[in-house]
């Protein structure tokens, strides 16, 4: 069953099931559960065992403490309790009366928001959950979804984060690059160079930042998204009250008038700012080097993320500490309520990270991206439609596993040995497809930790997250795709580029002239 087209049923029950049921954990649970019983062929003592091994992963792994996901869960319970102190302090309040005054529209809520989303491009995880706890209070104010909010950050979080050198991302894939650079010595060009000559290669984040931006500046809205839309600005209902909403404070805390904008900015300031010292530092202390592609290679993002946290925690608590004189509503038995308060918000995303992060590791041992890229190196495609062909497969494989990372990893040296044997002018290409389709998978997976953490960093429903960002994905995937098409048939980067670039044009005509019809024959 390792390694077999049984190997993508466990992922499927769980997608199926959680668009179908809406219930993640149950989805996620009944997933993890079907990958026990087919790596165990159903052997009861052994399918026991894998579902033990499964769920201890997020902590425990070879051998020692998984600190890695164990800081990024610190992280999220973190930014709980923080989000808890801003609201108890009344700098959400008074950051929300200062943003109506300086930012007077929708879009401008809007579009600010893409900027944060572009600006914050370190690493996807902080860009998801620090761009939430910045813009949310400004959309909130404007009655923008948390669903449109949801979709902006994921929209520009991976996508970034996987074009820019400068990231975790980015130096994860230059070293991939120097590895299957190191086999062949024709190719003439650094991995760096090969990275940043990729960026306009890699379609589907071309349409994606497009589009992003286009429903920013617009108010055309197309599917469950548009009813969203709809509910926010005619009632005022950001989300369904009736569903989970991770990150979503359910405790109430004292009005006050005591609030001041600095109790918002200060703690949100302060943990960029350290996260982002400590991602050099730890970059700089591992590669003892002062080369910028070195340290963020080398950089330990999740230990950057809690000292950032934990250091944004405490301010957060001084400066609602520092109203005990003034405020009549504070008290020291409050600042426990934050605390527990703040962790139960985010208890929902951290359980839902470590079923994936379960599922995930059961699928590996499945084997399914490894039987996913066979099946295509054995269908003897021709060279020609290689790029489009793996920038499908590459996002079945992320939409499966929930992991782009693991489908860099399992398809960058199968493109890059096949296309450096077979096709070698199309080397980059092909690797970039790799790229823009496993950020397309992740971006329509449920079980995706990035679109996970893009829901709790909006506050918004993670179905309902899922399910209004999939269509847009669809779409961008869909111009992608004729891209790679043509680059293949014309052997032309900028060709299969202007393609995109004149489709993308046109659907953004045509949806105006519709939204305008509408408008008028509404007016009519």
């Amino acid at each position: 069953m390792i390694g077999t087209w049984v190997s993508i049923l466990p992922p499927l029950i769980a997608i199926i099931m959680v668009l179908a049921t809406k219930r993640v954990l149950l989805s996620l649970g009944a997933g993890i559960l079907s990958a026990a019983l087919l790596v165990a062929s159903f052997s009861p003592v052994e399918s026991i065992l894998n579902l033990w091994r499964a769920m201890i992963v997020p902590f425990w792994a070879e051998g020692e403490l998984n600190t890695y996901n164990i800081f990024i869960m610190l992280f999220i319970l973190l930014l709980g309790v923080i989000t808890a102190f801003v609201s108890l302090s009344g700098g959400s309040r008074a950051f929300a009366e200062w943003a109506v005054q300086h930012i007077k529209s929708k879009r401008g809520a809007k579009v600010l928001t893409v900027f944060l989303g572009i600006i914050i491009f370190v690493d996807d995880y902080f860009n998801a959950l620090a761009v939430g706890q910045i813009a949310r209070p400004i959309t909130d104010q404007h009655r923008v979804s948390r669903a449109k909010l949801a979709y902006f950050i994921d929209s520009t979080s991976a996508p970034i984060c996987v074009i820019s050198p400068i990231s975790s991302w980015g130096a994860y894939l230059i070293g991939q690059l120097a590895i299957i650079f190191g086999t062949a010595a024709t190719i003439s060009y650094s991995p760096l160079s090969a990275f940043i000559m990729m960026g306009p290669m890699n379609f589907y984040v071309v349409a994606t930042l497009a589009m992003v931006f286009f429903f920013a500046w617009t108010n055309i809205d197309f599917f469950t998204m548009k009813k969203h839309e709809e509910l926010a600005v005619e009632k005022g209902q950001l989300f369904d009250p009736e569903k989970e909403i991770p990150g979503q404070l359910k405790d109430e805390f004292p009005e006050h008038k005591h609030g001041r904008v600095k109790d918002l900015v200060a703690p949100i300031v302060v943990l960029v700012g350290i996260t982002f010292g400590m991602m050099l530092w730890t970059g700089y202390r591992a590669g003892e080097s002062l080369s910028i592609w070195s340290i963020f290679e080398n950089t330990d993002v999740p230990l950057s993320l809690v000292t950032g946290g934990v250091i944004s925690t405490l301010l957060a608590a001084l400066l609602y500490a520092s109203q005990m004189k003034v405020n009549e509503t504070a008290s020291t038995s409050l600042i426990g309520k934050a605390i527990v308060s703040g962790i139960k918000a985010m208890l929902p995303a951290v359980l839902i990270l470590i079923f994936a992060w379960a599922l995930t590791h059961l699928i590996e041992l499945l084997e399914t991206g490894k039987f996913l890229s066979e099946t295509v190196l054995k269908s003897n495609i021709p060279v020609e439609f290689l790029p489009v062909i793996i920038f499908i497969l590459a996002g079945i494989m992320a939409f499966s596993t929930g992991t782009s990372w693991g489908s860099f990893a399992i398809l960058l040296p199968i493109a890059g040995t096949v296309m450096i044997h077979s096709a070698p002018e199309l080397l980059l290409p092909a690797l970039s497809a790799v790229l823009a389709g496993a950020v397309f998978g992740d971006h329509c997976s449920p079980i995706s930790d990035t679109t996970i953490l893009s829901s709790t960093g909006a506050g918004c429903n993670h179905i309902d997250h899922v399910a209004t960002q999939l269509p847009y994905a669809l779409i961008a995937a869909t111009v992608a795709t004729a891209g790679y098409i043509v680059l293949g048939i014309t052997g032309s980067v900028w060709i299969g580029l202007l393609a995109v670039i004149i489709i993308l044009v046109a659907l953004f005509f045509v949806w105006t002239l519709r939204a305008k019809r509408q408008t008028a024959h509404i007016q009519v």
